[in-house]
């Protein structure tokens, strides 16, 4: 069996419940820690699909993070094979980008819990058809795109139209994060606690623990449904 591929950009950004998920499949991971050096492979032929973490940076800091432009050419591949692929946060930036799309600074940031609307075509989705029209989900992020070129609209929030998308068959690209865990949520929280103090305007820093065990009970399960569906079209 391939191994899937993980692209992680910061220490504290895992793929969370996905990795549950892919350990009980017994299927085996191959994770690339790009904030720590390691290097993307030349191509995706040895991998069975491809996990695409969030992170900190923008997908436009190329200068400062130079591995950037090899996830850009891995990408792109990916695109144009149709291999199945998942991008979370930062990583549907960066799918966006390689699509053609723009990636850009947002009026408001989004951190803490927020409701997305699935559209229309979400419900022919083989990823969402069976899912809530609205989903309470978890966000941090400050860039957005508008629907790349060549996608499908999937979701939207209040702030941004774009919340999640596909691409082709196999390509999917989620700008909230489905992958979370209670844990991953406090260590968030405690990590990037002077970007919180700096939102507090417009964020309620201490919203983001409220109800954090009934609210993560119902992301994980539509995270289980959702990551599940992906998988079926692992190669």
């Amino acid at each position: 069996m391939k191994p899937v591929l993980v692209f992680q950009h910061i220490w504290c950004e895992t793929p969370g419940i996905f990795l549950d998920l892919l350990r009980e499949q017994k299927r085996p991971i191959q994770t690339v820690k790009l904030y720590e050096g390691e290097q993307p492979p030349d191509d995706l032929s040895p991998f069975a699909g491809l996990l695409v973490m969030g992170g900190p940076m923008s997908v436009n800091d190329e200068t400062d993070y130079p591995w950037l432009k090899a996830e850009d050419r891995i990408l792109k591949e990916a695109l144009a094979l149709d291999v199945p692929t998942l991008g979370i946060c930062l990583g549907s930036q960066l799918i966006a980008k390689a699509a053609g799309g723009a990636v850009r600074r947002g009026p408001l940031k989004e951190i803490g819990w927020y409701p997305v609307r699935l559209t229309a075509a979400a419900r022919h989705d083989r990823l969402f058809r069976e899912s809530p029209e609205t989903i309470e989900v978890f966000q941090w992020h400050g860039e957005y795109f508008d629907t790349p070129p060549g996608a499908v609209n999937l979701a939207s929030s209040d702030l941004y139209s774009c919340q999640a998308f596909s691409i082709g068959q196999n390509v999917y690209g989620l700008l909230f994060h489905l992958e979370v865990t209670s844990a991953m949520v406090a260590e968030w929280v405690a990590t990037f606690g002077e970007e919180l103090r700096g939102v507090k305007g417009s964020i309620r820093p201490e919203a983001i623990l409220e109800r954090l065990p009934q609210r993560m009970d119902e992301l994980n399960r539509q995270a289980r449904t959702v990551f599940a569906r992906f998988c079926e079209r692992l190669r």
